[in-house]
């Protein structure tokens, strides 16, 4: 397993925080072999995977503990899941060794389990122990300097092209061989990924909004909660294809609700987002030679009502592989005193050129499509050592190079399609008086304004700290 090592960045394995972990660890570890009653040492191999198996839990908790809101850890406790698949896991864990760690650090009550986790063979399905830390643990992790972010390298090993099939009934990773294609697919994705690590992405938002962006996220039970140091992209493939889906996850940008996202701050500058207009419809019209008109493609089939629900169903539609007769779960019809049926009818009729195109299963393809044009935008800034945040139809990038993220989101469209797109610009009012056109902070009302943001002011400080600035 490897380091990211650039000029500017000090070695982490040097920074104070790690070697803070790196004691708590083995302070831990010695308390949980006090407990157990083993009669005889374990070899060196074993206790090397014991040693690493007690880092790895904690970490993972320390990493949830901060996170907004906190949240609980998970562990597959399954055995047969230490020996398959190996593309996906962690292969310096084991079994025997994860089992020994995490029945030690309960034994020691550093942790507590909350739901037992099982697998009913016959459905097929089940669900991983969740665990929280206990008070104990907490207010060691409470003494650590740093933020996990800046403490723990970026394992260049870690699979980051994930293949997913529907397998009876359930999405599952699966296993490929790799081919040029997949290879030139990792590569790219981690020379964006080491671009990422280059830069601190945060949320400034003020000390006093934090537990409302908390119990926001928690009203969606769709929304994983923000953890700043998921700071690197997954791809994840669909339907066994690398020619369906291939969109870019696991940003913790991603999780961030639309309305708190003008917040999102690079390397301490104020950001700006601009969104492809109508992303789906213009593709699927686009890639079959039929022109779409101006009139908006969701607005047409209300005169410019109940969007939200339009967009929904037109993207159920055109993933759909039936007729979806039913409702989908996720699309709310309350008020619209209409049925789904006559929902589905209306923008069909609004949509008569591409009629035949809907239930056909066309989504995932549709997706790969935007996610090949994500992937080139991306790679234009890395070119500069510059980050645009991707999520999935948008991106978000430093204000001061709006201009040039607009132009690479139109060139990378151009390339796939040979066709042009209306582009949206989400302005920034409130706070540009305190940064220049650049987007870069002015010193004196910015150091007056951090008062009310001292988080956010904390974790940009420990990052120029970890890059020796």
């Amino acid at each position: 397993m490897g380091i990211l090592e650039f000029p500017v960045e000090l070695n982490l394995k040097e920074h104070y925080s790690f070697f803070m972990f790196d004691e708590l660890t083995k302070e831990i570890t010695k308390d949980l072999e006090a407990k157990e009653s083993r009669q005889r040492a374990r070899r060196d191999g074993a206790q090397a995977a014991f040693e690493y198996a007690v880092k790895h839990i904690l970490e993972q908790l320390w990493r949830n503990s901060l996170s907004l809101p906190p949240c609980e850890s998970t562990i597959n406790l399954g055995r047969s899941y230490y020996s398959e698949l190996a593309r996906y896991r962690d292969p310096r864990l084991t079994y025997r060794q994860v089992k020994a760690a995490f029945d030690g650090l309960i034994a020691c009550r550093f942790i507590e389990v909350t739901t037992g986790g099982y697998f009913l063979r016959e459905r097929q399905s089940g669900a991983l122990t969740r665990f929280v830390p206990t008070d104990r643990l907490l207010e060691r992790f409470e003494e650590l300097d740093g933020h996990p972010a800046f403490v723990f390298p970026y394992d260049v090993d870690q699979e980051v092209i994930i293949l997913r099939d529907k397998i009876d009934g359930r999405k599952v990773d699966i296993d490929y061989k790799d081919t040029p294609k997949t290879e030139r697919f990792r590569a790219n994705l981690r020379q964006i990924n080491e671009c990422f690590l280059r830069h601190w992405t945060d949320l400034r938002i003020k000390d006093s909004e934090v537990r409302r962006l908390a119990e926001r996220i928690l009203q969606d039970q769709d929304r994983e909660p923000i953890d700043l140091s998921r700071r690197t992209l997954t791809r994840i493939f669909a339907k066994g294809s690398f020619e369906q889906g291939g969109r870019f996850y696991r940003g913790w940008w991603q999780n961030v609700p639309s309305e708190y996202r003008r917040y999102i701050t690079i390397d301490e500058a104020v950001t700006t987002e601009y969104d492809f207009s109508q992303l789906s419809p213009h593709m699927l019209y686009f890639a079959h030679n039929y022109e779409m008109g101006d009139e908006d493609a969701y607005d047409r089939v209300f005169d410019g009502e109940h969007r939200d629900v339009v967009k929904q169903a037109f993207n159920a539609m055109i993933q759909a592989s039936s007729q979806l007769n039913l409702k989908p779960d996720k699309i709310n019809i309350d008020g619209l005193e209409m049925s789904w049926m006559d929902i589905r009818q209306r923008i069909l009729d609004a949509h008569k050129p591409i009629q035949h195109l809907f239930f056909k299963g066309i989504g995932n393809k549709l997706q790969y499509k935007d996610s090949c044009i994500a992937e080139s935008v991306m790679l234009q800034f890395v070119r500069q050592n510059q980050v645009a945040l991707p999520i999935h139809d948008s991106f978000i990038m430093r204000a001061g190079f709006a201009g040039d993220l607009e132009e690479a989101m139109r060139r990378a469209f151009y390339d796939e399609f040979q066709s042009d797109i209306p582009i949206k610009h989400e302005v920034i009012i409130e706070r540009v008086a305190l940064f220049n056109a650049d987007g870069a902070p002015r010193t004196e009302e910015v150091t007056k304004d951090d008062r009310e943001h001292s988080q956010w002011y904390d974790r940009n400080t420990m990052w120029l700290v970890s890059r020796g600035k």
